[in-house]
C-alpha cells in the first residue's frame, strides 16, 4: 500500500502540499467546511507518490465533502489531477484501473454538480441552457481528469520500456563477458590439457631411458613445452585482466608443429590431407587446430599409444571434414567432460558440426568446419 520513498522524495512532496496549504490560508474561507475540504486536498498532494491509493481514497472524501456542503469548485481541487497522474503512474494494477474509473466518474458527477446543482437545482426555466453548457462542461472535466490519468500511464509505459531497456543490455554484457569466460576457458583447457600430456608423456620416457641422449631430447621437450604453455597462460590471464585485444592464434600451418611435438612424446600419428585446401577465416583454422589439438591430447592420455593415430583432413569446396581415430586405451574420454564439450563448442560457434564416439576397437572425432 505504501512505496518506499527517498528522505529527499518525502520531503519535497510534503513540501509542496504544506505550501499549496499556506498559500490558500491567504485568502478567504466561506465556512469551515472549506478549511476540512483545503486540509484533505492538500493530504492528498502529500500523499500522492506515497500510496497513491490512499490519495485516491482522500481527494475522493474531500471531492464528496465539497458537493455535500454545497461549496464551489476551489483552487484546492488541483490537487485532484495531480492524484489521478500519480495513480496511473505509480499505482498497482487495482488502484491504477481505480484512477480510471475515478476519472470518468468524477468528470461526470463534478459535470453535473456544477451545471445542475450549482446552476440552480432543476430550474426548468433554465433546462435549454443547462443543455447547451452541459456539453462543453463534460469535455472539459473528462479533458482535464482524463489526460491527468492518460499522461501518468504514458509516464508509467516509457519509464518500463527503459527499465526493460537497461535490463536488455545488463543481459546483452553479461551474455557478451560469459562467452567470452567460456572461450578462455576453452582455450585454457586446450593449451594446459595438451602441454601436461605432452610434459607426463616425455618424462615417463625420460624415467626409462637408457641413453643420455635420449634424456637430454626428453627433457629438452618437456622444457620447450612448458615454455610454451606458461606463455599462451600467461596470454590468457591477461586476457582475463584486461579487456584487450587476443594475442596471436594458432592456425592450420602450425599443425605440422603439433604433430612433431606429440610424435615426441611417443605417439604414432599420420597424417592424410584429401583434396585442394581452400582460405578459411583465422576463426575457422583456430577451431580445426584446436580440435585436432584435443583430440591427438585425447589420444595420448587415454588411446593406445602403441597403435598409430590417423588423422584426416577431407577438403571441399564449401567445408573441411576432420576425422582423428585412434586405438582405444584403458580408458576412453568421459563424454561429459570439458574437452570434449569444447571441442563441440568450438565447432558449433563456427557454424560446423560436431561427433564423437567409439566404432569398433577405435575412438573416432569426426567435424565438419564450413568454409
Amino acid at each position: 500500500m505504501f512505496r518506499r520513498l527517498t528522505q529527499f522524495q518525502l520531503t519535497v512532496d510534503i513540501g509542496v502540499a504544506v505550501f499549496c496549504l499556506l498559500v490558500r490560508a491567504t485568502m478567504s474561507f466561506d465556512n469551515l467546511f472549506m478549511w476540512v475540504v483545503v486540509v484533505l486536498m492538500a493530504t492528498a498532494l502529500a500523499l500522492r507518490r506515497v500510496s497513491p491509493g490512499l490519495a485516491l481514497a482522500v481527494a475522493w472524501v474531500g471531492a464528496v465533502l465539497q458537493m455535500a456542503a454545497g461549496l464551489s469548485p476551489d483552487v484546492s481541487n488541483t490537487a485532484i489531477p495531480a492524484v489521478l497522474y500519480v495513480t496511473a503512474r505509480y499505482g498497482g494494477r487495482i488502484v491504477k484501473w481505480s484512477g480510471l474509473a475515478s476519472a470518468g466518474v468524477g468528470a461526470l458527477v463534478s459535470t453535473f454538480y456544477v451545471v445542475f446543482v450549482l446552476g440552480g437545482f432543476f430550474d426548468y426555466d433554465q433546462l435549454g441552457s443547462y443543455l447547451r453548457v452541459l456539453p462543453f462542461a463534460l469535455v472539459g472535466a473528462v479533458t482535464t481528469l482524463g489526460l491527468s490519468w492518460t499522461l501518468g500511464l504514458l509516464t508509467r509505459t516509457w519509464a518500463n520500456a527503459r527499465e526493460a531497456r537497461r535490463n536488455q543490455l545488463a543481459a546483452e554484457r553479461d551474455v557478451v563477458v560469459e562467452q567470452e569466460r567460456n572461450r578462455i576457458a576453452r582455450d585454457m583447457h586446450d593449451v594446459v590439457a595438451h602441454s601436461l600430456a605432452v610434459v607426463i608423456a616425455q618424462a615417463d620416457g625420460a624415467r626409462y631411458a637408457t641413453a643420455a641422449g635420449d634424456k637430454d631430447e626428453a627433457l629438452a621437450t618437456i622444457s620447450s613445452t612448458a615454455r610454451e604453455a606458461l606463455s599462451d597462460v600467461r596470454v590468457l590471464l591477461g586476457q582475463l585482466r584486461h579487456s584487450q585485444e587476443p594475442g596471436p592464434q594458432p592456425v592450420l600451418a602450425d599443425l605440422d608443429r603439433l604433430v612433431e611435438q606429440l610424435r615426441s612424446s611417443g605417439l604414432v600419428v599420420a597424417v592424410e590431407q584429401r583434396g585442394t585446401p581452400v582460405p578459411l577465416p583465422a576463426t575457422r583454422e583456430l577451431a580445426i587446430y584446436r580440435i585436432v589439438q584435443e583430440a591427438l591430447t585425447n589420444a595420448l592420455r587415454h588411446g593406445d599409444t602403441g597403435e598409430e593415430v590417423v588423422v584426416l583432413i577431407e577438403w571441399a569446396a564449401d567445408a573441411a571434414t576432420l576425422t582423428i581415430s585412434n586405438a582405444v586405451g584403458p580408458g576412453a574420454p568421459n563424454p561429459d567432460g570439458h574437452g570434449l564439450a569444447g571441442m563441440r563448442e568450438r565447432a558449433v560457434l563456427v557454424g560446423g558440426t560436431f561427433e564423437a564416439g567409439r566404432r569398433d576397437d577405435r575412438w573416432v572425432v569426426s567435424a565438419r568446419i564450413p568454409a
